[in-house]
């Protein structure tokens, strides 16, 4: 038997306790429909002591194999990153054997360290004699120091590269970026641009989700109608993007929209996909737009989630994180449902419980009536609780030899 998530149910008892951390981790300031985020080309250069453009040539094997498997010219076509070791030179040899296909050549991004007075190459991108990655690269340095809603506009000029490696390495920006900095640059986006990308079937379905938060900050209430076409189309409306074409259908449209969000969460019928990224969606209201739709509303709107029991506990462990104790029987009146009959509802009523009856007293009555028949099941729920109040531990960087 398998669950929501695809799991069998002995594969997912495995990963609960790993689950329950993420779903409670500190919640990040990123962008919160970008799928995609982490280390960019920029970052990467910003560790590089040097960062050079251009084509290999003769490449030829080495005659001291103990020295080195053989040498590969690079004619250098830019310099990303200047280093004083390079002193001009049009063409530097590293010391790796790497042979072009005449069928298919590239040019190539070369990362380089510098160590006892040599160049280290340490990491090479391939790219298409077509590519634009020079001009991006210098672009994105140039603006580096710039606030951070002046690179935004930088990188959205090419979020529609040809060059694939280029276009996501931007997306990726966006993902990397606070939403309140995305807040403040993006109602001075293009609106048909953006609408022109929704449209476009060739359009990565992942991309769905920032591009229409693009157009739910700079578009008018008649771009509503681009999103909501998405929405009543039953093929595309399942992609993973759905939470932010539905928040910003709503920024749009607020009426229209949270009836729309309302509506697709209360009906049980609906597929999980559709009541969980309309659960996203809400969370989204409640973290980062109080403003559009209030949090006494989000909170309320979660309450139909209650009873469906394959959604349940995802709903009670984000008013845990809300705080909402003025909705605690709500919450333990879910003891007498069949929700409750789901061990992972159960925890998350607890979790709920524990939390709440720090200032509650129904909470108390029932953590306390739960301790006497289960110590164990209470204890590792406290203990689970103590470790998400922990700060995360900071990342060291190891240094360079």
């Amino acid at each position: 038997m398998k669950n929501r998530f695809g799991y069998t149910l002995a594969a997912f008892g495995l990963i609960l306790g790993l689950l329950i951390l993420l779903t409670t981790a500190p919640k990040s300031n990123a962008c919160p429909f970008c799928t995609m985020q982490g280390q960019t080309l920029t970052g990467e250069i910003n560790q590089a002591s040097l960062v050079l453009f251009g084509t290999l040539k003769n490449a030829r094997l080495s005659n001291n194999p103990a020295e080195a498997e053989g040498f590969t010219d690079l004619e250098i076509e830019a310099v990303i990153k200047d280093n004083p070791i390079l002193e001009k030179k049009q063409t530097i040899t590293l010391k790796r054997y790497l042979p072009q296909d005449n069928k298919k050549p590239y040019k190539y991004l070369v990362f380089c360290d510098v160590f006892e007075k040599k160049i280290d190459p340490y990491r090479g991108v391939a790219f298409d004699l077509s590519t634009d990655v020079a001009k991006y690269l210098k672009g994105a340095t140039a603006v580096a120091k710039e606030p951070i809603a002046k690179r935004l506009e930088f990188y959205f000029d090419f979020l529609d590269s040809s060059d694939l490696e280029v276009s996501n390495d931007a997306y990726k920006e966006f993902g990397n970026a606070d939403y309140k900095d995305f807040q403040a640059m993006a109602p001075k986006l293009s609106a048909s641009k953006v609408s022109t990308w929704i449209k476009d079937p060739k359009t990565p379905a992942f991309r769905l989700g920032l591009y229409a938060s693009m157009l739910g900050h700079c578009g008018k209430k008649s771009d509503a109608t681009t999103l909501r076409a998405i929405l009543d189309d039953s093929e595309k409306r399942q992609l993973g993007s759905l939470d932010g074409i539905l928040a910003s259908y709503t920024m749009l449209a607020p009426k229209e929209g949270w009836a729309l969000i309302t509506e697709l969460m209360k009906n049980e019928k609906n597929d999980f996909m559709l009541r969980w990224g309309a659960l996203r969606a809400v969370r989204f209201f409640f973290d980062y737009r109080p403003d559009i739709i209030k949090k006494e509303q989000v909170k309320e709107s979660l309450l139909p989630l209650l009873a469906q029991g394959d959604i349940a506990d995802l709903a009670v462990e984000d008013l845990r994180k809300w705080k909402a104790w003025d909705l605690t029987s709500r919450i333990l009146g879910i003891k007498m449902t069949e929700s409750y009959k789901v061990a992972i509802v159960r925890r998350s009523v607890l979790r709920f419980a524990i939390s709440a009856s720090v200032s509650n007293e129904e909470a108390k009555v029932f953590v306390n009536a739960l301790e006497k028949e289960n110590p164990e099941g209470v204890k590792d729920a406290k203990e689970l609780l103590k470790l998400e109040d922990q700060p995360p531990k900071p990342m060291v960087t190891p240094p360079k030899p």
